[in-house]
């Protein structure tokens, strides 16, 4: 049995994806000003993820599902980027800042995510 995603999670979800292109667009805003230049994401592994997902929400509670996948991401982003912090003490305070706004961001996304499972 499929059963639909939540409208409250689609929600939840629109808000988190604009709240991160907000944050990316800070990054590349501040690399920008500094010269840098950022590799993109391999277009055949963005696809591989697409279908992966599609597979894994095809049966099932979709918004339990759909919150689990959400919460193991963000968790493996607060893992990357607090050991990033903890390697790079040095870094300026304008990539420092960004870089706890995207942590806070996703703690909270977790803790959003945590009614759906």
């Amino acid at each position: 049995l499929n059963m639909p995603i939540r409208a409250s999670l689609k929600d939840a979800l629109r808000s988190q994806l604009q709240e991160y292109d907000k944050i990316e667009k800070e990054g590349l805003a501040l690399a920008s000003s500094r010269g840098w230049e950022l590799k993109q994401q391999n277009p055949a592994v963005q696809h591989m993820t697409n279908m992966m997902t599609r597979t894994r929400l095809s049966f099932g509670d979709v918004s339990s599902k759909a919150a689990a996948m959400m919460i193991q991401g963000n968790t493996r982003g607060m893992i990357i980027g607090l050991k990033d912090q903890h390697r790079y003490t040095h870094t300026d305070s304008e990539i420092r800042n960004l870089s706890q706004k995207l942590l806070d961001c996703e703690h909270v996304n977790i803790q959003q995510m945590q009614g759906y499972l």
